[in-house]
């Protein structure tokens, strides 16, 4: 499992056009991929690290300034551009196997304590952010 996670002020997600999350005060926007070998421990590692991990300002975490998150599926977190010009999609795990982890890490967040927007899983999304810091971090759970 990786994520990529960044330090916002503010962040939307649209669909078609149509707002389907948003952040409108400063939290964290997740960008999550999952692979083939991923499982609920997994998903429980990454929601305890995000939840407490100390990026926001003033070294504090989401879970002790009660910052909300942006989660957004994103299976090109595993794209492999070594060779050649396209990159290969093969240690992205597929829709049926990814779907229900996103998931299940959303509801885990929320589950700790963390007010969770979300994108919708598959669709094409257009994602606006102002990055604070700016401040990116890339985590990951082999």
């Amino acid at each position: 499992m990786r994520a990529v996670v960044q330090r916002v002020l503010s962040a939307s997600v649209h669909v078609d056009g149509v707002v389907v999350g948003a952040l409108d005060a400063p939290g964290l926007l997740v960008y999550l991929g999952i692979t083939h070998s991923d499982d609920a421990e997994d998903v429980a590692w990454m929601a305890r690290k995000i939840r407490d991990l100390r990026i926001l300002r003033d070294e504090q975490s989401a879970s002790d300034v009660g910052a909300p998150a942006l989660v957004v599926s994103q299976f090109t977190l595993y794209g492999d551009a070594r060779k050649g010009r396209r990159p290969s999609w093969t240690a992205a795990a597929p829709g049926p196997v990814s779907e229900p982890l996103y998931d299940d890490f959303c509801a885990e967040l929320e589950r700790l304590g963390t007010h969770v927007e979300r994108g919708v899983f598959g669709a094409m999304m257009q994602v606006s952010s102002v990055n604070d810091g700016p401040f990116t971090v890339l985590l990951e759970r082999s």
